[in-house]
């Protein structure tokens, strides 16, 4: 006889089943009204027996109570960009840069799906069991948006989704996309317009909005749906290819992205080109391919470039094309002087988004596409983001247009502008420059550098016309007393300003290196001079040649680096900011002196389960100077064998790689006497 928990059990599996029938397959095998009893049956079990309620129920989709904020994520493994590649020729350029890399590229296959215009999620499944789900965030740390990912019904609480699935892995974590069907955002817009509330400007805007949500409630309501393209990373033998990954996300009942195997770049353009026949066609919004190389070996060898992979590349398409008035021409100064000439237009919609800015490159640009005030100009969106100016129509010209002539002076200081010959840059050289002070400021307090928050250009503006401060150190000098007589300030908003600076002062290195604000050191070259320089002091006295020995620094931030730290003027700031106490040091396990660090120069892979998390396995040979990759080639110096390895054991000895366990490395570790 059949008791209620094994009913309840069998229901679950058997609406997992069929949610998966209906929402992935999109072949249902029962009607409506038998899922409803279905649903219903387990509903009124759940209510007898609220204890037995798990995560991965099908009743738990519906959503959640609100939540006061998102709790912060950090992912397993960096969660990449894409660089972006716009013609046949950009194409071409990538793959003879990465085959001077690896020959072994020209050989190689390729996967090409569509670039999903949605938000990135990361799925974690232990056991087979949807545990956690999160946003891509700045691609090490994401927000957590579980209660949220359960409510899209696309989405497998549990993996296989299907019976006769291949079994999970004890742990994966997946990447996918989540979006809004064309048709599904067009009935929402409707339906929000109708009941007076705001609608949304494209189908990637109401994903991610209906994904951050608070209320889970809210986001259950909305028509979200999924595609999935990844193994992050997983415990346990994963597939070797892109390819055979798809097929295994297929397999255990994930919604997969349309895909196509490519012998070589022919194929790849064939099939860009079919996309971009298709895609007003498609279901769901794509601004063009991705490509991939499918030996993921091969793949992961190549290395990264800055926040994107070697051996996977976007191929845009064109971005949608409008005309509209221009109305003015105006002038940033950058925080390095560079004056840039902008657009002022006349409002328009290109691709979702209303533009009433635009760039105009370079003062040459406009000379010699003649743009003049008053023109109809042809906005672009280049790669769907930033809008700027292709040209103007000249056959709607009335007469009444303006010739436009690069500013003689300054226009934030009033100082002679400086135009170097052979160069196309226009420079404003006064180091005292308003406009380059509040820039650097600006870019000092920014979210990605020292994050004071209260602090915007609105503030930051007032502080530097009121004398306050002279560059960013000044901000550790303020007092309440300097901030009240500003406009809009009273006693609690100085406080509230004054407290998240000083907060600010235990910002990590890697935060301090980006807010310096050197050319070409943005986030991740700070974070690698972070971890080979323990303060300012140590990386103030690297020269050119020691620099370019780090992997990812060129000769240009070279110099650039050290030209920074020679600057008298610089060298006044730093000198402020260690008498604030603003100046940070790499904790010694993440930077070690070059004695304790046995493991300098060699590459490790894990492989098997390990007596301690492996994330704190490879912690512990970074802290002694060692790389960990996740993949075994020619390039590995030792392969740390757990139990239960997979198939990188027996690439190993395929290729004469030393194997060791895990106590063997502890004990490579601790010098010889």
């Amino acid at each position: 006889m059949t008791t209620d928990r094994q009913r309840y059990e069998e229901l679950k599996r058997e609406i997992r089943y069929h949610n998966y029938r209906y929402y992935v397959l999109a072949s249902p095998v029962i009607s409506d009204a038998e899922y409803d009893r279905l649903m219903a049956e387990l509903r009124r079990i759940e209510a007898e027996h609220p204890d037995w309620v798990t995560p991965d129920s099908p009743t738990q989709r519906a959503g959640a109570p609100p939540a006061e904020g998102f709790a912060k994520v950090r992912h397993p493994a960096p969660i990449l960009s894409l660089a972006n590649a716009f013609s046949r020729e950009d194409l071409e350029a990538w793959l003879e840069r990465i085959a001077r890399l690896d020959p072994r590229v020209r050989e190689a296959a390729f996967v090409v799906e569509p670039k999903l215009d949605g938000l990135t999620v990361v799925l974690h499944y232990r056991d087979g069991v949807f545990v956690q789900g999160a946003t891509r965030g700045d691609g090490e740390v994401g927000e957590d948006i579980t209660a949220n990912l359960r409510t899209i019904r696309a989405l497998p609480l549990r993996i296989p989704a299907a019976p006769d699935g291949p079994p999970p892995l004890p742990y994966v974590v997946v990447r996918g996309e989540a979006l809004m069907l064309k048709a599904d955002f067009e009935a929402l817009n409707r339906r929000l317009e109708a009941a007076g509330e705001k609608t949304f400007a494209n189908p990637r805007n109401a994903a991610a909005g209906s994904l951050r949500q608070l209320d889970p409630r809210v986001t259950a309501s909305r028509p979200l749906t999924l595609q999935c393209y990844a193994i992050v990373t997983a415990e346990g033998e994963a597939p070797a290819t892109e390819h055979g990954t798809l097929e295994r996300l297929r397999a255990w009942g994930f919604p997969v992205v349309e895909s196509h195997r490519c012998p070589d770049l022919d194929c790849v353009w064939r099939v860009y080109e079919d996309f971009a026949a298709r895609r007003d066609d498609l279901p769901y919004e794509i601004d063009g391919v991705v490509v991939k190389i499918d030996d993921l070996a091969l793949q992961a060898s190549l290395g990264v470039v800055g926040k994107d992979p070697r051996g996977a590349i976007a191929i845009k398409f064109p971005a949608q094309v409008v005309s509209t008035k221009l109305l003015d021409i105006r002038v940033n100064v950058g925080r390095t002087g560079v004056l840039t000439p902008y657009a002022v237009l006349e409002p328009v919609e290109v691709g979702g988004v209303v533009v009433e800015r635009a760039t105009l490159h370079n003062f040459d640009f406009i000379r010699e596409k003649d743009i003049r005030i008053g023109d109809r100009v042809w906005v672009k969106r280049a790669g769907d983001v930033i809008p700027y100016i292709i040209g103007p129509v000249v056959e709607a010209r009335t007469g009444e247009e303006r010739p436009y002539e690069p500013p003689k002076v300054c226009p934030s200081c009033g100082e002679p502008v400086v135009h170097p010959e052979g160069e196309v840059a226009y420079y404003c050289v006064n180091a005292a420059c308003p406009a380059q002070r509040v820039r650097n400021i600006e870019h000092f307090v920014s979210r990605g550098a020292m994050d004071i928050e209260g602090l915007g250009e609105k503030i930051v503006l007032q502080l530097a016309e009121a004398g306050l401060v002279e560059d960013a150190a000044d901000l550790y000098y303020l007092k309440k007393e300097d901030l009240l007589p500003l406009e809009g300030f009273a006693e609690k908003k100085a406080e509230n300003l004054l407290r998240a600076i000083e907060a600010s002062k235990n910002r990590p290195l890697a935060r301090l290196i980006t807010a310096l604000g050197i050319r070409g050191v943005g986030e991740v070259v700070a974070q690698l001079l972070a971890a080979h320089y323990p303060d300012l002091d140590a990386l103030s006295r690297a020269t050119v040649e020691e620099l370019q020995q780090l992997e990812g620094i060129g000769p240009v931030v070279a110099e650039n680096i050290v030209a920074w730290f020679r600057a008298p003027h610089n060298r006044q700031m730093l000198e402020k900011l260690r008498k604030a106490g603003v100046w940070p040091r790499q904790e010694a396990e993440t930077a070690p002196a070059e004695a304790a660090q046995p493991f300098a120069g060699k590459t490790f892979v894990i492989t098997g389960t390990l007596s301690r998390p492996r994330n704190e396995v490879k912690a512990f040979i970074q802290a002694h100077g060692g790389k960990v990759t996740n993949s075994v080639s020619r390039k590995t110096d030792y392969l740390v064998v757990g139990e239960n390895p997979g198939s990188k054991l027996a690439k190993a000895q395929k290729l004469g790689v030393p194997t060791i366990t895990e106590e063997e490395l502890y004990a490579l570790a601790v010098p010889n006497p």
